[in-house]
């Protein structure tokens, strides 16, 4: 055997491209388990999964990316809290979009080692012997052994090349283009209150990750696909670990739905309208652009844009009781079909058909 086939042989002999899927269904894998495992599983409790495909989702990012359960979770979870503010881990839109995007590595780390930040957010995260004694402990290790893994199966050259994509393929994928360019540029289904976007419709590369306006305005979703064109394929690794009995769906993001519209606005209305709010809001929307664009008096515009914040008022945090929002939700409905604007009176009604 020359020196030439030292460096490139492994157990598995394969040609270039063959070399090219394996780093890219390795990297899959791992992008499965943090989509799945950390962030619905573990940092939303979006779904419930069966220990058998936890520890292996486990055991799995401790080999490719020597990341802890808990410290991912409180992370995550903290950039949820603090969303677009000085104290987000990770947002653009304070730090700016070329730190998070090439650097979001490093912001992840730096937050790993504010003790508050995991202490506060990271409950309920494994805590067992494995965990506390080879996951957390040892966090060099797992990716000392995968490297290994890869030179031998499949070379000293090829395996390297194949290690150093694992291990960059998070960082960049998740910390970066997600962090950064998913709260800085793509379109919004929901007008949520910090700057997330869908960076495309189509989540395969990055499990799904790309649909983040949806799981911001959704977060304990397992599904982040809301509309017919868009494709989540987390949510089919999923569906397919829930038909084999390894996983448990526990919320979904609700389909707005309608019954008879009610004579009163009543609490049951008012927990209708709140549910649906981001459908309640594109749709108010739309039918305001509508009035714009019909050239309409300047008072009605008003009126709509006035009355359209009031609206808003119902689902933002406030220390309104629930009997007193029912009564602003009576009032802004009177007022509505009292204003004589038509499209404003429709509106109304369509309110009272929330089920």
């Amino acid at each position: 055997m020359s020196e030439i086939d030292l460096f490139f042989s492994g157990v598995f002999d394969l040609p270039w491209w063959g070399y090219v899927i394996v780093a890219l269904a390795l990297t899959h894998v791992t992008i499965v388990a943090v989509t799945v495992f950390l962030h619905r599983h573990q940092a939303h409790r979006a779904l419930d999964l069966h220990p058998a495909a936890s520890h292996f989702f486990r055991l799995w990012l401790w080999l490719t990316t020597g990341m802890v359960t808990r410290e991912w979770a409180a992370i995550h979870r903290k950039h949820h809290a603090k969303v677009e503010t000085p104290e987000d881990p990770h947002s653009p839109q304070v730090l700016g979009i070329n730190r998070v995007l090439w650097g979001g590595v490093m912001l992840y780390v730096r937050e790993t080692r504010n003790r508050a930040t995991i202490e506060r957010y990271g409950h309920g995260t494994p805590d067992d012997w494995l965990e506390r004694r080879i996951y957390s402990r040892h966090m060099k290790l797992g990716l000392t052994l995968m490297g290994l893994a890869d030179v031998i199966l499949f070379g000293i050259v090829p395996g390297a090349l194949i290690f150093l994509t694992q291990i960059v393929w998070i960082p960049f994928w998740a910390a970066g283009v997600i962090n950064g360019i998913g709260h800085y540029w793509g379109y919004r289904n929901s007008s949520t209150p910090d700057a997330s976007t869908n960076i495309v419709p189509w989540g395969v590369l990055i499990g799904g990750e790309e649909l983040h306006n949806n799981h911001h305005a959704f977060t304990t979703s397992a599904k982040l696909s809301n509309k017919w064109y868009e494709l989540d394929i987390g949510w089919m690794y999923i569906r397919i670990l829930e038909a084999l009995g390894l996983a448990k769906v526990k919320r979904v993001a609700p389909v707005p739905r309608f019954a008879a519209p009610r004579l009163i606005p009543n609490l049951q209305m008012l927990q209708a309208v709140i549910t649906h709010r981001y459908d309640v809001q594109a749709r108010y929307g739309k039918t305001l652009k509508e009035v714009g664009a019909e050239g309409r008096e300047a008072h009605v515009l008003q009126t709509m844009h006035s009355m359209g914040r009031e609206l808003m008022t119902l689902w933002e945090r406030s220390a309104a009781s629930k009997e007193q929002l029912v009564r602003r939700l009576q009032d802004w409905c009177r007022r509505a079909e009292a204003s004589g604007i038509r499209p404003l009176v429709e509106f109304s009604r369509l309110l009272r058909c929330y089920a």
